[in-house]
């Protein structure tokens, strides 16, 4: 059953079409979700998909939770092949119904295996190499998914379509990224923004979630990884093309994206 609803998905990501799985498919809660979504990856790799190279956090708010109906956050794989860096082009068409976050994003300099749990936020800190403004690149492949079984986002990397990376700023300490405000621009028109403490209070709390959340499931995350911490400001989707997206985050530079 795991096997075939990744099989579904899969397919279902390339062909570019919505996600629909049958009742006997969904799984039943989201460890056997995540279990799903690893199994998506590795049919993924197989089929020369891409492999994964990076980690999303969503549902990093209360009211994002309530929503889709999780008590907690959730995350989602990142493959290689979805990576940009400083400027991502899109075509429009390719989604369908695409949207963009704005993120502060988290590589890893060292491994933080599953053996080492529970992590602290000390310990996630040692950890942290170098902190990134990004933009996460969202598909709502689902229709009306406030109807859609929160597993079932789950198991299909919870809306992750792909992402832009900005420069690494490596002295990331010097900043206070609780403090730190982000911007969303669409064509040139400021439409929102938000502080880093809008993610669990900090965004390297939401690093320390993802770590302990892996490593109940039996995982952990390696050196080179990188984590997009969750949005700072509501996903703006978009309803036509051409479109240029801009988010600047203090201290972290400017990312940009073009959809055409």
């Amino acid at each position: 059953m795991k096997v075939e609803a990744a099989r579904i998905l899969g397919v279902a990501r390339f062909a570019k079409t919505g996600v629909s799985l049958q009742d006997k498919l969904i799984p039943a809660d989201e460890d056997e979700a995540y279990g799903v979504q690893t199994a998506l990856h590795e049919w993924q790799q197989e089929q020369g998909q891409g492999r994964i190279v990076g980690y999303k956090i969503g549902c990093t708010t209360p009211t994002m939770q309530r929503i889709v109906g999780v008590p907690n956050p959730t995350f989602g794989g990142i493959l290689d092949v979805n990576v940009s860096h400083d400027y991502g082009t899109y075509a429009f068409k390719n989604f369908q119904k695409v949207g963009i976050e704005c993120e502060i994003a988290v590589r890893l300099s060292s491994d933080l295996p599953a053996s080492g749990a529970p992590y602290d936020r000390p310990a996630i800190e040692a950890a942290v190499g170098s902190c990134m403004a990004a933009i996460e690149v969202v598909d709502n492949r689902y229709g009306d998914y406030l109807s859609i079984q929160a597993p079932v986002l789950i198991a299909d990397d919870f809306f992750q379509a792909a992402c832009v990376l900005g420069a690494e700023i490596n002295d990331w300490r010097n900043i206070d990224l609780s403090q730190i405000e982000g911007r969303t621009y669409i064509d040139g028109r400021f439409v929102g923004c938000g502080p880093g403490s809008d993610i669990l209070g900090h965004p390297l709390e939401a690093v320390v979630w993802i770590v302990n959340r892996m490593a109940a499931l039996g995982r952990g995350l390696k050196a080179g990884e990188f984590i997009l911490t969750g949005s700072l400001v509501a996903v703006q989707w978009l309803d036509h093309a051409p479109v240029e997206a801009v988010i600047s985050i203090d201290g972290l530079g400017d990312v940009q994206a073009s959809f055409v």
